[in-house]
């Protein structure tokens, strides 16, 4: 079975909320989930997944050190091993306009030169609320937010059977 790792870091516990609407998407998608915090995760979270999914705070429009930390470890063993492998980003802030999409650019320009291909969406999850770049909530995500996040497992775990299919 194909499966995706959802790698967070989460200090009031709202990244971890859109993490697990995350993984129930990909559920829902048809494809197994790992939910894993930052700290647990390693190499084999890049290695042995078909996709990455990956959510942190907003710190001054970027990701968590942890997170960033995460990444600069694990480049030897896995740096150019993820081509092919999809990848998204979502995040929580403590308000609008406190560098959500700043914050999503850094997590996903961080996939795409491991090698992930990454995407957004184009579908709302109510109206005004959409995940171009990925998932986003302001504090505490509310039902539109985590809808999103759902709709952004899904299309990741669709994605990655399309990769699988066409692989073989």
């Amino acid at each position: 079975m194909p499966k995706i790792t959802i790698i967070y870091d989460s200090e009031t516990g709202n990244t971890r909320a859109l993490a697990e609407e995350v993984a129930e998407g990909v559920r829902e998608g048809g494809v197994e989930a790992v939910l894993t915090h930052v700290d647990q995760a390693d190499a084999a979270a890049i290695l042995s997944s078909d996709g990455l999914i990956v959510g942190s705070p907003t710190y001054c429009g970027g990701m968590s050190w942890k997170l960033k930390r995460f990444f600069d470890q694990h480049v030897d063993a896995a740096w150019g091993k993820a081509k092919g492998k999809i990848g998204a980003a979502f995040t929580t802030s403590g308000g609008l306009g406190g560098g959500n999409e700043a914050t999503l650019f850094s997590i996903l320009s961080a996939l795409m030169n491991y090698g992930f291909l990454v995407f957004g969406l184009p579908d709302y999850s109510a109206p005004g609320v959409t995940a171009h770049y990925g998932a986003v909530a302001v504090e505490a995500p509310g039902e539109a937010q985590k809808k999103a996040a759902r709709m952004l497992g899904r299309q990741a775990a669709e994605y990655v059977k399309q990769m699988r299919g066409n692989a073989r």
